[in-house]
């Protein structure tokens, strides 16, 4: 997963029973369907031990390594195995790239006295680089820190926390990409990230807006190396410190592969539902929590669909994407596809399920017209299960496969979960691995998205459709998307 949770930022509202009568119609018909995934899921739920096997025998899941290849197999013989008859390798071509190198040394002006500092690359640094300079602390990196260090930053390394230091009231974090975006923009010569989770834990993951190579340098330090790093520039009254980075990459086009399932509907089959989590993970440790609990997630739903022999209206495509992590390149593929072949509209929802993790709640990702029926299908959930506290949320955020969906307005869906601090510290760390996964919560994710999945691709009626290019507009900016898009350069606007 592309770092977006800081990015989401949700009102949750709990909507009990004695706020809401759920309607009569609706109730009967899927409480029964609830109860039998609930059932099914509790007694024969295989999302745990397939993840478990798949971080054992395969690994990391790099996209265009030979790991990632070995996962896109592994999904596509698991939904075979399920009774998917209609199973189909989608395959794209992307700029692989790979780590390979890197070191960073950290030196006052005219001096030899250098410190080498524990480092790692950022994704899409360049194939090989050796940059030296002052090194400028920009603070938190956000539009207004760089705004105000605008005349210092050229030809200088940045120095940026990752994530929101001492955060002013209501400021929004911008993804690792967007910080690196504008540091090139005001002239910079290189980055320096600074994971804020103790414990000397490194984190990866892409510095690239388009999924494509950069002209400078982007590293990740520590916590402990940043607050040193810190202390150093403050106690240097007379030298400047400097940087020195150098790096060597790979850099290559390859063939990725997602893995499509399709069910197809039994009155609307030219309507889709698409579930989607994605299947690749950066190569510091396995993944198991990004994305192996919403990846496998979904793969346990399509066999809970296929073993209680589930027929909703519409046509529901399970889909592991590849190439998230270097920039939502499985998922981007994919709707370049339907566009191409002018199908679309044929998509009247996407549910994207990455670290999803124990979800209590439903998000309608900001489409005011859906929480109706989005607060009976809860309740209905609530009468399968007690537990499920239905708390609905209704704000849109960035960086995970559902962003090339929404952005061409097509409807998009999400589960309110929630993981613990010290899983959350391991998110695209060395420490990413499979003791991190609640079982019983697991368990809870593919059950409550289950019932939510069925429910929509179901209903008779779905009260939103995609929205036309004007309206998708006017709904990102309402959403608080348009300053992070146009850093991205995905802002496909004239303004």
């Amino acid at each position: 997963m592309r770092q977006r949770f800081t990015l989401l930022i949700i009102t949750a509202v709990a909507i009990g029973s004695a706020a809401f009568l759920p309607n009569p119609s609706l109730r009967p018909s899927l409480e029964k369907v609830f109860n039998n995934i609930n059932e099914e899921v509790g007694q024969h739920s295989r999302a745990y031990e397939t993840l478990a096997d798949a971080t054992t025998r395969i690994g990391h899941r790099l996209t265009g390594s030979a790991n990632g290849a070995r996962a896109e197999t592994y999904a596509y013989d698991l939904l075979r195995s399920y009774g998917f008859k209609d199973v189909r390798y989608e395959t794209f071509e992307v700029e692989a790239w790979t780590r390979d190198t890197c070191t960073l040394s950290i030196v006052p002006n005219k001096s030899d006295n250098f410190r080498d500092v524990k480092v790692v690359a950022l994704a899409h640094s360049p194939v090989q680089a050796h940059v030296e300079g002052e090194i400028v602390d920009v603070g938190n990196g956000l539009e207004g820190d760089f705004a105000a260090m605008k005349d210092k930053i050229r030809g200088k390394i940045v120095l940026v926390n990752i994530g929101l230091a001492a955060p002013t009231k209501g400021a929004r974090n911008l993804h690792r990409s967007e910080k690196t975006a504008l540091a090139i923009q005001h002239g910079a010569s290189g980055v320096i990230m600074v994971n804020l989770v103790p414990g000397n834990v490194l984190l990866t993951g892409t510095a690239s807006v388009t999924g494509k190579l950069i002209p400078v340098p982007s590293v990740c330090i520590s916590y402990e190396s940043g607050v040193a790093l810190r202390q150093w520039l403050n106690d240097e009254t007379k030298e400047r410190l400097h940087a020195v980075i150098d790096m060597t990459n790979t850099s290559r086009k390859i063939k990725a592969r997602n893995v499509v399932a399709t069910l197809p509907g039994s009155k609307l089959a030219d309507e889709k539902v698409v579930i989607g989590g994605h299947l690749d993970s950066w190569d510091l440790a396995t993944g198991a929590i990004d994305n192996g609990i919403g990846s496998f997630s979904v793969m346990d739903i399509a066999r809970t669909f296929k073993a209680l022999k589930l027929k909703p209206r519409r046509t529901v495509e399970f889909v592991l994407f590849m190439g998230e992590e270097q920039g939502l390149l499985g998922s981007r593929a994919m709707v370049e596809a339907y566009k191409k072949t002018k199908k679309l509209d044929q998509i009247r929802y996407m549910m994207n399920l990455d670290m999803t993790n124990n979800p209590m709640g439903i998000n309608a990702f900001g489409r005011d017209d859906m929480m109706p029926l989005l607060k009976e299908i809860g309740e209905v959930m609530r009468l399968t299960s007690p537990t499920f506290a239905n708390t609905l949320s209704n704000q849109a955020g960035l960086h995970s496969d559902h962003q090339p969906f929404m952005i061409e307005g097509v409807p998009v869906i999400g589960m309110n979960g929630s993981l613990p601090r010290e899983t959350l510290d391991c998110y695209h760390a060395n420490c990413d691995r499979m003791n991190l996964v609640n079982k019983e919560q697991l368990t809870n994710t593919v059950r409550y998205s289950a019932m939510v999945l069925y429910a929509i691709a179901d209903a008779e009626q779905i009260p939103t459709r995609r929205f036309d290019d004007a309206t998708t507009r006017t709904y990102l900016i309402a959403q608080g998307l348009r300053t992070p898009l146009q850093i991205a350069n995905e802002w496909r606007w004239k303004e």
